[in-house]
């Protein structure tokens, strides 16, 4: 039987998956929290514009 030699691409995401692949400086909670305060903002500009006059 003979072994497929593997493509650079697969041996990059062979390494990434063994590195862990993803920055320590970015933070999932303040990105999500951050996203939050986005929405509850545009909320709230969308209700003080849009009253009945």
């Amino acid at each position: 039987m003979t072994h497929l030699t593997a493509s650079p691409a697969a041996s990059a995401l062979r390494t990434l998956a063994e590195e862990g692949g993803h920055e320590s400086t970015l933070n999932a909670y303040a990105i999500g929290g951050g996203a939050f305060a986005a929405l509850l903002l545009l909320l709230w500009i969308t209700t003080r514009l849009n009253r009945d006059r």
